[in-house]
């Protein structure tokens, strides 16, 4: 198996000189609007560093933070009329640009909010919710995006019964001369395979969209099980931000006779499909570049019916804004089977290494990797090897040979499994820790599935998720929160699940792998941040997320501190402070906001929450007074954002 150019390539005939010269400073503009005090799209800004340089809220105050004020979603209106619906989670962050804060519902309702009172400006709501359920784990969506030239300012939403709609960012109202009355139909514009209508969990947007130099840029999410026998592919596109105009379509399973069909054998690529850009993605405004993290092929734990390595799948692809066309490329894993999709935007910031400045893209896994690139080649910054992984046993599956190891900067999470990693706090509870793992198979980092249950470590959760990291721009200092899962899954010879029950959470039948006597079977942590100085490619320091199980019955007498919480989320980064909550996905969870020393990884705070976050928090300036915003929402708890500040005078 050795397809063309498959591991990293710059796309034959790119300039580097035209990459790299931009008209206007866009990069400096975005800069000076974070500065003051705005956080003008999902990531903070175009470059996903979820950093502000406000310092209003420091390590001197941070703990005399109250409740502002607290916002609850329309969606509850919506169903306290329709108690059958089922929303998903409360994913979103949101937006602050031109003095108002902008945020989408798990609904795909959109809402413009006073940043000082919390008091809503006006809703739009779409009806998407009408159809039905559009992911497979409900209703649920992370955000929208602004974009303002002189007196025109819009608000924009892909929605998730796939309409790219822009609003008047002053009414709410659609605004007639983009598309059709305000709309694009993205189940149907410039796809090579539009998707089925039905069902309605198939295909959907629930990421913002990214607008660079005018263009927004769109990705899909597609259900990761093959619940259709003809799954769509995931094409990305641009589309004008003025008229809606389709600009360009970029195809991330290649149609034949482009780039990485070969990479598909047998002309599968015509029969899969998928590799599609579900996660948010980074842009450069001053490069024009944006950065798109791919997941994996259709059905993401058995590949036999797409041998070869799959381009675009789990992918970072570079590509010129205007035209769409492929600057360059690395695909992170060869022929997915363990569902390491990439889950995040990835990081954008200028680094220096060995003397040299270099304008960098990080981009973290959940198979817990942090690779690092010039964003402007696509070349690596430290060596990455292909090493040597186990074939299959499985009779249909033909896996790569090798895999990527980055020989800088060191994994975040432990990969693999061995005896090792084992609980050892008694005798007797390694023994029986022994016991369990001898149930299993389990190896290394890309163990291959087997008929026999085998541990993926880690599981298919990560890692790191969609909460991604945060970066300091002026230090190059990256902060990881990432969870140790362990999960095991077993398939027969023809890819098919063996039977061990199904969860919604993720993508196939499998189960969460525990230890003896309700407790874990591997060391602590379990839930993790992890400071990495992308200079040098050094871990700084680690500490476990939070208390998690360690004060439980199952954990009395162990002494152990806090061994770290499973709940997923993601950070915010300001001058001094990092801020991080705990997700709702772990029955421990601590419904608060701590803030950490960024230098020492110490807490410097815990703010009291009345639900357990998700979506990344987020921070501005009103009035002359600093906000910090998180939301929470899981299910059916209350879908609600929640804004800190200092008291008068403090």
């Amino acid at each position: 198996m050795k397809p063309i150019d498959r591991r990293q390539a710059l796309a034959g005939g790119a300039s580097l000189a035209t990459v790299a010269a931009a008209p206007w400073d866009r990069v400096e503009a975005a800069r000076l609007k974070t500065a003051a005090g705005e956080w003008p799209a999902y990531g903070g800004t175009n470059a996903a560093a979820k950093y502000s340089p406000l310092d209003q809220i420091d390590a001197s105050n941070v703990n005399r933070l109250k409740v502002a004020w607290t916002w609850d979603s329309p969606d509850a209106a919506i169903i306290k009329d329709n108690p059958s619906l089922a929303p998903g989670e409360f994913q979103a962050t949101p937006i602050m640009a031109d003095g108002v804060l902008y945020t989408s519902t798990a609904f795909c309702q959109v809402v413009a909010i006073d940043p000082a009172t919390g008091r809503n400006l006006w809703v739009y709501d779409p009806g998407s919710w009408k159809h039905g359920k559009y992911t497979s784990k409900g209703m649920q969506h992370r955000g929208v995006a602004y974009w303002r030239d002189g007196d025109d300012a819009r608000v924009l939403i892909g929605t998730g019964d796939n309409r790219l709609i822009a609003l008047d960012a002053r009414s709410g109202k659609p605004i007639p001369s983009f598309g059709v009355d305000g709309e694009v139909d993205l189940g149907v514009v410039g796809l090579q395979r539009p998707p089925r209508r039905d069902p309605i969990d198939l295909f959907a947007s629930t990421s913002p969209p990214t607008i660079c130099r005018d263009v927004i840029v769109m990705g899909q999410y597609i259900h990761d099980r093959p619940v259709v026998a003809d799954m769509p592919p995931g094409d990305v596109r641009g589309f004008d931000v003025r008229t809606g105009k389709l600009l360009w379509t970029f195809h991330t399973v290649p149609m034949k006779g482009e780039f990485g069909w070969e990479t598909w054998e047998d002309g599968s690529a015509a029969r899969n499909g998928n590799a599609n850009i579900w996660a948010p993605m980074a842009a450069d405004d001053d490069l024009g570049l944006v950065y798109l993290p791919g997941s994996c092929p259709t059905n993401n734990f058995y590949g036999g019916a797409r041998p070869g390595d799959n381009l675009f799948g789990n992918a970072l692809i570079c590509l010129d804004v205007k035209t769409g066309k492929r600057r360059w490329h690395y695909q992170f894993v060869h022929h997915d089977i363990w569902d390491f999709d990439l889950p995040c935007a990835p990081n954008l910031v200028d680094i220096r290494v060995g003397g040299r400045r270099i304008k960098a893209v990080a981009q973290v896994t959940k198979h817990g990797f942090t690779f690092v690139f010039d964003r402007v080649t696509g070349r690596p910054v430290w060596p990455i090897e292909e090493k040597p992984v186990a074939p299959s046993t499985l009779a249909g599956e033909k896996l790569s040979p090798t895999q990527p190891f980055p020989s800088k900067p060191p994994p975040f999470e432990p990969q693999g499994m061995t005896e090792d990693m084992l609980i050892d706090w008694t005798p007797e509870l390694r023994a029986e820790a022994s016991k369990i793992l001898a149930e299993y198979k389990w190896g290394p980092l890309f163990t291959p599935f087997s008929e026999t249950l085998t541990i993926q470590r880690p599981a298919w959760v990560g890692g790191a998720n969609w909460g991604g990291a945060a970066v300091d721009p002026e230090s190059g200092i990256l902060y990881v929160p990432s969870t140790s899962s362990i999960g095991a899954l077993a398939l027969a010879a023809d890819g098919k699940r063996i039977g061990t029950g199904e969860t919604e959470e993720i993508a196939g039948s499998a189960r969460a792998v525990t230890g003896p006597r309700g407790l874990p079977l591997v060391k602590p942590p379990y839930g993790r941040i992890t400071a990495i100085d992308l200079n040098r490619g050094e871990i700084l320091w680690m500490k476990p997320n939070g208390p998690g199980a360690s004060e439980t019955p199952a954990f009395k007498g162990l002494n152990t501190g806090w061994v770290g919480s499973m709940g997923r989320t993601g950070p915010l980064l300001t001058k001094t402070l990092l801020f991080l909550g705990e997700g709702p996905h772990d029955v421990n969870t601590r419904r608060v906001l701590r803030a950490w020393d960024k230098a020492t990884g110490a807490v410097v705070a815990e703010l009291p929450l009345p639900g357990a976050t998700l979506g990344p928090p987020m921070t501005y300036l009103a009035n002359g007074k600093q906000y910090v915003v998180c939301g929470m929402g899981f299910r059916r708890t209350p879908h609600r954002l929640v804004a800190f500040a200092l008291p008068d005078g403090a």
